[in-house]
C-alpha cells in the first residue's frame, strides 16, 4: 500500500500544527508537503474564478496577476512570487503558521511584508472558508500589491498602529490604556475589512471588487456587485469604525471608494482620527480586541 502525505490541508497540516507547538509564525514555505489533491484543488479554485476576475476586477488587479506570473496548474512557490513582486513594490508574501497578532500583522506590513498563509482549503470548502488560505493571500490579496500606490496603503496602515502603539503608551492608567487599545484595534480591524478585504471601486459606469475576500471567493465575488440583497454605499469614515460584521455569512453591506488615490486619502484621514482620540469610543460589537492583540500593542515597543 502506498504512503500518502498528509498535505498541507487548512486545519489538518502536521507541519503547521508543529510549527504552532513550537512558538514559531514566520515559517518556511515546505512545498514538496502539498500533495496532489491540494494541487487540485488550487487549479480548480483558479480555473472556475478567473471568467469572474475578468468580469469584476478592477483593471490594476488583473495587471498584478499577469505580472506575477501566477500558475493556474499549480500551488505558487512564495520565493517566486517575490522575485516578481518586490522589484515592483517593495513588498513580499512572507509565510505564517496561522494568525498574527493585530499589532505584529501591520507592523509587517508598514515594513511591506505580507504575512502568508500556506495551507490550502479543502476540497469540500471550496465555495467559502471563514479563515485564509493560499488562495486568499495569494491569489486574492497579492496581486494588488504588484501596485506601488496599493502597497503604499498597507503601508499606512502599519504607520497609524505604530502611531497608536505610542500614543497609549503615555498612558498611565492601565485599565484606561486598555480601553482604548481595545477601542483602536477594533477601528481599525472594521476598516481593514470594509476595505482591502471586502471593498468595491467605481470603474467608469461600474463597480469593481478590490477586496481580497471577494476576490478569492467564487459565490460572492459577483454576488458583492450585482445582487440586490447587498447595500453598496459610499465610503463613509464615520459609518465603517462604527459598523461590526460576521465573517461566517456574505457581507450584507459593503463600501465602495472612488479610486486608489481616495483609498490612500481615507486612511490618512483614520491615522488623523486616531491621533485626535476620534477612534477611542468606536461603537462595540465585532470584532472584539483579544487580549493577545491588546498585548500585541502594549508590547510594540519590543518590535520596533
Amino acid at each position: 500500500m502506498i504512503e500518502t502525505l498528509p498535505g498541507m490541508t487548512t486545519t489538518k497540516a502536521p507541519f503547521i500544527e508543529d510549527a504552532k507547538a513550537r512558538g514559531e509564525v514566520y515559517i518556511r514555505q515546505p512545498y514538496e508537503l502539498y500533495s496532489e489533491e491540494n494541487q487540485e484543488t488550487w487549479r480548480a479554485l483558479y480555473a472556475r474564478i478567473l471568467p469572474k476576475w475578468q468580469r469584476y476586477a478592477p483593471p490594476l488587479f488583473l495587471e498584478g496577476v499577469e505580472k506575477l506570473a501566477l500558475d493556474p496548474a499549480g500551488i505558487p512557490k512564495l520565493d517566486d512570487i517575490n522575485r516578481f513582486l518586490e522589484p515592483l513594490s517593495g513588498f513580499s508574501a512572507r509565510a505564517v503558521s496561522g494568525y498574527v497578532p493585530a499589532y505584529e500583522f501591520f507592523e509587517s506590513l508598514r515594513k511591506r511584508a505580507f504575512p502568508t498563509t500556506i495551507t490550502i482549503r479543502h476540497k469540500d470548502s471550496m465555495d467559502y472558508l471563514p479563515e485564509p488560505d493560499i488562495f486568499h493571500d495569494v491569489a486574492g490579496h497579492v496581486p494588488m500589491h504588484t501596485s506601488r500606490r496599493f502597497s503604499d496603503v498597507l503601508v499606512r496602515f502599519g504607520e497609524v498602529a505604530l502611531s497608536a502603539s505610542q500614543m497609549v503608551a503615555g498612558i498611565a492608567d492601565e485599565t484606561e490604556r486598555i480601553r482604548r487599545i481595545a477601542s483602536i484595534i477594533r477601528a481599525m480591524a472594521r476598516f481593514f475589512w470594509f476595505s482591502v478585504e471586502f471593498g468595491l471601486i467605481r470603474h467608469g459606469e461600474e463597480l469593481r471588487a478590490y477586496g481580497s475576500g471577494l476576490l478569492s471567493s467564487f459565490g460572492e465575488l459577483s454576488h458583492s456587485v450585482e445582487s440586490p440583497m447587498v447595500q453598496r454605499v459610499p465610503f463613509q469614515l464615520e459609518w465603517v469604525i462604527n459598523q461590526g460584521f460576521d465573517i461566517d455569512e456574505y457581507q450584507p453591506l459593503v463600501f465602495i471608494v472612488d479610486s486608489f488615490d481616495h483609498l490612500f486619502d481615507l486612511v490618512e484621514e483614520l491615522g488623523q482620527w486616531m491621533r485626535q482620540g476620534r477612534l477611542d469610543n468606536v461603537s462595540p460589537g465585532e470584532p472584539s480586541a483579544s487580549e493577545e492583540d491588546i498585548r500585541s500593542f502594549l508590547d510594540a515597543r519590543a518590535m520596533e
